[in-house]
């Protein structure tokens, strides 16, 4: 509400009234006085219409598409749906919008006509938005400022609550890990590779009491002139692993207050969330780890675009957490063990770091170490050690420090 209710309008009206009242009784002119009393009371009528007659205004908001990425225009649509017994005058509407987001969220309110007795009107109201930042933010709530037929007074509302905003990280695309063939690669090398062997991968085996008639394989049973059965082959969904590293040693402190604030940690979640998207289309199972272990998120099938959208939603509120950058925990977890492809993203990374992760790339069939700062030449002591490596500092061109990396010449990707 506005602390005076009246506009430049209303509030000459009521100079002029109080001018005509003065006048009528310096120059003993009663017209005056009617002129004066008719301007006085069509304002008080006004202020009366927008603040004494009961109204009540309900916004609900939709937005398409229901989750969006930084940078992707996103249709806002409200409804306002208004219950007053007297026509609504042609106003002016504001939508309040979180920092980082960049949309037009003003414009003209239209009148509503009058209605007998306590109706309910609605008002749709569209615009586009554009998310700069990642992160859950606000959309409103909605101001309406109206004023009455005459407009000589105004009201100022707000209408209704925010309504949140999802905005996940923008995945860039990758290339593919076209020199990946066969084990080494997903499962959508492999697919390619098992052509005319059959989709069901079965294995005949001697048939044993007990087993289900239906399970009988009669071509292999005639060939060997005994009974077989068919028996499913073992097969192996091939695995990569993507780790964020989330250590606030790495990053500013920016990067712990709120998603979006740090520059250098946005660009290690689109590169980590790339990275994750990639390998799932590539057919590998994906499991997207901090540096401790711990999973970021629920492990992801190949093929799986809709866990892709997943991730991407739930890493809308990742940030950095305040703990140890040992990577230990992360080397021992591997210790073993052999896996796809594993992708390393890091901020802050120097010689020391690089020597810590010295064991990790002999664990996997593709290693690739994605740093935002590196120092000094710790980019190429971890490609001494079997890294490919690649920096990827703000603002840079992530794909093709992907392509770099994967390359067998990535080695040498930022060194």
């Amino acid at each position: 509400m506005n602390r005076w209710p009246l506009t430049l309008r209303g509030t000459g009206a009521v100079v002029l009234g109080v001018l005509c009242f003065v006048l009528a009784h310096e120059f003993v002119v009663t017209e005056l006085i009617y002129v004066s009393v008719l301007l006085l009371t069509a304002v008080a009528a006004s202020i009366v219409t927008l603040y004494v007659v009961r109204r009540s205004e309900t916004v609900t908001r939709s937005f398409h598409p229901d989750v969006a990425t930084t940078g992707q225009d996103v249709r806002v649509h409200a409804r306002v749906q208004i219950r007053s017994p007297l026509p609504v005058a042609q106003g002016a509407w504001r939508d309040a919008l979180a920092p980082g987001m960049d949309a037009e969220a003003h414009g003209r309110f239209p009148a509503t006509a009058s209605g007998m007795g306590i109706a309910s009107r609605g008002v749709d109201l569209e615009y586009d938005l554009t998310p700069g930042r990642r992160g859950i933010h606000p959309v409103g709530p909605l101001t309406v400022t109206s004023t009455d037929p005459f407009g000589f007074a105004r009201r100022r509302t707000t209408v209704g609550e925010p309504s949140l905003l999802t905005v996940a990280p923008q995945a860039v695309e990758l290339g593919a890990l076209s020199e990946l063939p066969g084990e080494a690669g997903g499962s959508m090398h492999s697919t390619t590779n098992q052509l005319g062997q059959g989709a069901d991968n079965l294995i005949p085996r001697h048939y044993v009491p007990g087993d289900s008639m239906r399970r009988i394989h009669w071509r292999a049973s005639a060939h060997r002139d005994e009974l077989m059965v068919r028996q499913e082959e073992q097969e192996t969904t091939p695995e990569a692993v993507v780790v964020l590293d989330c250590s606030a040693a790495r990053w500013s402190e920016e990067a712990m207050r709120a998603p979006g604030e740090d520059a250098g940690f946005e660009a290690a979640v689109t590169a980590c969330v790339s990275a994750a998207a990639r390998l799932v289309r590539e057919g590998y199972r994906v499991t997207v780890i901090d540096l401790d272990g711990s999973e970021l998120a629920e492990p992801i099938d190949g093929g799986d675009a809709a866990g892709v959208d997943r991730l991407l939603t739930s890493f809308a509120r990742v940030t950095a957490v305040r703990r140890s950058a040992d990577p230990t925990p992360l080397v021992r977890l591997f210790a073993g063990v052999q896996t796809g492809p594993l992708v390393v993203v890091t901020g802050v990374f120097d010689g020391t770091d690089a020597d810590a992760l010295a064991a990790l790339p002999h664990h996997s069939a593709l290693p690739l170490l994605l740093v935002v700062a590196p120092r000094a030449d710790a980019l190429a002591r971890a490609a001494a050690t079997g890294w490919r490596t690649a920096s990827i500092p703000p603002g840079s061109d992530l794909a093709a420090a992907w392509a770099g990396a994967v390359d067998r010449g990535g080695r040498r990707v930022g060194v």
